[in-house]
């Protein structure tokens, strides 16, 4: 019991003892009432205000943080929509088809003024004025029978001239998926960089998968986006040559076992694939990897 002074009071000094007991005793319990307010509860962010502030909000001192945007990416593999029932006819370096067309040559191609030159030639049989085609097979894996190539003759063609055609040109960044890959910053507006030309496609026709690279434009149509890039198998918009959405090379021919070397009746699914998913085979003997010849 506390000790009394002689009127039955507390002592001074057990007074003074009392009052600094409930000091300290008061400065506790307003320490553990903060520490309590502040500790997360479970599953609260522990993170600061600003880290955890909306993209694009000002920060303290005054500036908005930048919106977080993911890097362009290619699509993964598969992620390019196929085109199925094409009709695909076949041409070759160096065919001559109409003289009297302005797209009647292969001498050169949309991509390449020096097209035959820089394959190495006529990719067939040359006579003393022309250059056909020929019959191609697996025994020497599809390559031309009296020519060394000095570039890919796995190619292929599709109605998007995205250097020579007004309309492809000014709307290939939007049309063309790819356009935002790192391999193509800063080529906007540039006519000297193709979004299309060697990139890769993915070609099924009678029980056989083939791979080739584009080289030229065609045929009939040469702004063809909602066929070329659409995702809902739309119809290529040519009408010549029986509707055909496609051109391939005699190796693309004789690969995917076509009934005519040079007709208008076979027919190809195929889609877009990155490079890095081309497996191996004829196909990538020889990589053409040449850019755009004025």
């Amino acid at each position: 019991m506390p000790e009394d002074d002689e009127t039955g009071g507390v002592t001074p000094r057990r007074r003074t003892l009392l009052i600094s007991l409930l000091a300290i005793g008061l400065a506790i319990l307003a320490v553990l009432t903060i520490v309590l307010s502040t500790a997360p509860r479970p599953g609260q962010s522990t993170a600061t205000p600003s880290a955890t502030r909306s993209p694009g909000t000002p920060t303290p001192g005054g500036s908005p943080t930048p919106p977080v945007s993911a890097s362009p990416t290619a699509p993964a593999a598969g992620a390019y929509p196929w085109h199925t029932g094409i009709v695909s006819t076949t041409f070759w370096v160096g065919e001559i088809f109409d003289p009297n067309a302005a797209d009647g040559s292969q001498v050169y191609s949309t991509y390449d003024s020096g097209w035959m030159e820089s394959y190495g030639g006529c990719d067939g049989v040359r006579t003393a004025d022309d250059c056909q085609t020929e019959v191609r097979t697996a025994a020497n894996d599809y390559f031309p029978t009296q020519l060394a190539p000095k570039e890919n003759p796995f190619y292929l063609d599709l109605p998007f001239d995205d250097l020579n055609d007004a309309q492809a040109f000014a709307t290939r960044e939007q049309v063309v998926p790819w356009a935002v890959q790192s391999a193509y910053a800063g080529s906007a507006g540039d006519d000297t960089v193709s979004l299309m030309k060697n990139r890769w496609v993915r070609i099924r026709s009678n029980g056989q998968t083939c791979y080739g690279q584009i080289e030229d434009a065609g045929p009939g149509q040469y702004h063809d986006a909602a066929y070329v890039f659409g995702a809902d198998d739309a119809r290529p918009a040519n009408k010549k040559f029986n509707g055909a959405g496609m051109d391939v090379s005699p190796a693309l021919n004789g690969c995917l076992r076509f009934s005519d070397i040079n007709g208008e009746n076979d027919t190809v699914d195929w889609q877009f694939v990155e490079a890095a998913d081309v497996p191996p085979g004829p196909w990538t003997k020889i990589v053409t990897t040449s850019g755009v010849r004025p």
